[in-house]
This record gives C-alpha cells, sequence and structure tokens, in this order.
C-alpha cells in the first residue's frame, strides 16, 4: 500500500464510525479518549499507542499501560483486527487521526508490520517500538522472512475456514493450546498460558501472505527489543530486523510475549523512544 493511499484512506474514514468488531478494545485496556489524548503544546507528552500482534489482544500490555500511566503518559491500545496487512494497517491510521500532539507507536509480533505501513506519512508519529516483532521492508511479507529465519511456529498453529458479511471468506490460524505455552509464552506459569490459549485472537493468514508496500521505520527513528527465547519468531530475524532499520535495541531473556512477562523492560524501551519524541520538533 502506498503512503498516497494511506492519506487517501484516512481522509475517508475521519469522522465515520468504525464497526463495533473493529473498535472493540479489550476490557482491561485503556483508552485515552483521542480528542483529549494530547495537544499540541511545546513539552507535550507524546501518547503512546500500543498496537498488539497475533493470537493476542490489547490486553496483553496491561501491565506496560499501568507503568506508562504512572509516569504520566496518556496511552491508547486499539484492538488490532488481526485480518490482513492492509485493512489493520488502515485501521490503526485511522485510529492515530483521532489523537491530537505527538505519537509513540508500538508494536508487538505481527502488530510491528502494522505500524510499519500505519505510520506511513503521518508527521506525529515521532518514533516506532519494535517489541520481539516483524519489521518488514516493501516488498517482503511475514512469510518470506519467517522463510528465511525459520522457527517452530509453523508447525504448532491449525487452520479454520472462517465467514464473513457479504460472502467473504478466508482461513484463520490458531496456536495449538497444548503447543502455546512452549511456542509463545515459555517464561510464564503454565496457567496463564492456559488462559491465553482460550482467549487468543485468531489471525487471517492474508496477515502473513501480503506485501508491505511502505516501512516506515525507514524514516523514522526506531527503537527494538530481541527476546532472546522467542520461539515464534526467530531472534536472529529481531536481531536483523533492528540492524537493518538502525534501531536503538535491547535484548532480553524473554519468551516472545516480553509485555506481559518482562514489562519493565518494555516499557523502560518505550520511555526512552517517548522521551526522544518529546525533544522531537
Amino acid at each position: 500500500m502506498r503512503a498516497s493511499a494511506i492519506h487517501g484512506i484516512r481522509r475517508r474514514i475521519r469522522g465515520v464510525q468504525v464497526t463495533a468488531a473493529g473498535s472493540a478494545l479489550a476490557v482491561c485496556a485503556v483508552w485515552a479518549a483521542p480528542a483529549e489524548a494530547a495537544d499540541t503544546a511545546p513539552g507535550t507528552k507524546p501518547t503512546i499507542v500500543l498496537v498488539h500482534g497475533a493470537f493476542a489482544d490489547a490486553s496483553s500490555w496491561n501491565g506496560v499501560v499501568e507503568r506508562l500511566e504512572r509516569q504520566g503518559y496518556p496511552v491508547v491500545a486499539p484492538a488490532n483486527p488481526l485480518r490482513g496487512l492492509y485493512n489493520d494497517a488502515t485501521y490503526i491510521a485511522s485510529v492515530l487521526d483521532g489523537i491530537k500532539g505527538p505519537i509513540v507507536l508500538v508494536g508487538h509480533s505481527y502488530g510491528g508490520a502494522v505500524i510499519s505501513t500505519a505510520a506511513a506519512g503521518n508527521s506525529r508519529v515521532k518514533s516506532l517500538v519494535y517489541v520481539s516483532a516483524l519489521m518488514p521492508d516493501k516488498g517482503e511479507t511475514a512469510m518470506s522472512l519467517a522463510g528465511r529465519f525459520p522457527t517452530e511456529l509453523a508447525g504448532a498453529t491449525r487452520s479454520v475456514p472462517f465467514r464473513a458479511g457479504g460472502g467473504v471468506t478466508g482461513t484463520d490460524l490458531y496456536l495449538q493450546p497444548d503447543k502455546l505455552h512452549r511456542i509463545f509464552a515459555a517464561d510464564l506459569p503454565e496457567r496463564t498460558a492456559r488462559v491465553l490459549a482460550a482467549t487468543q485472537r485468531p489471525v487471517s493468514t492474508a496477515a502473513f501472505s501480503e506485501k508491505a508496500e511502505v516501512a516506515a521505520w525507514r524514516t523514522l527513528p526506531s527503537w527494538a527489543l530481541v527476546a532472546k527465547q522467542d520461539r515464534t519468531i526467530n531472534p536472529a530475524q529481531e536481531r536483523f530486523e533492528a540492524r537493518r532499520a538502525g534501531s536503538h535495541t535491547v535484548e532480553i531473556d524473554s519468551s516472545h510475549v516480553a509485555m506481559i512477562s518482562h514489562p519493565d523492560a518494555v516499557t523502560g524501551l518505550v520511555l526512552q523512544a517517548a522521551k526522544s519524541a518529546g525533544s522531537a520538533p
């Protein structure tokens, strides 16, 4: 999707009510009212937007949200539709349009691909943060990157056909419940992993097969967290992506869900980006 297309989409969807399925937020996630999220006065703290990835929901950011709010930052944790890169980036771009002032955009896992597209052409996005995330370049897909840096994920999913309104059909991917703990959340208690398995949100296969048409990390400063015990995205892929983007990078001993198992480390990285954004013009 070209940057000009993003601009056109923003113009069309500004002021239009989003469907309940696309706008529903996890109960525990925090929504700072977009119209009052931040003003444009110099020194105003940026609004931090946290975008979850596949098999998760916005509540996965709860620990990070609480810590950022204690630091006085307005936070938005929207529901990522997980229907495809083009669709999801368009929706997140519309969320950004409702926020005043500077923005720090954070993505976990597949959410990294979403923010890389959604930020294109938005001058209020000052920095990007990637947490054990996908960072595709133009022309790349999640599948093409995984082909270069394989993991155990491919053997841990199950495919389920879905139907939607208007005759739309497709295929959803779920993590197999008995494999989620080891592949996705090995450093969390098993009881917590069982809850994650029961509440996981499926992702359409289109999310992994659609090519990125922009890569906002090429023009925006970025921060990246490499999860050294990640079995969902290869840590070698995370290092490659961060190095290619010139990201400020930290590595921690974490599973794929670092924002749940290590919220202090993730919050610290986000705060670095936020402080940098606060001094940006």
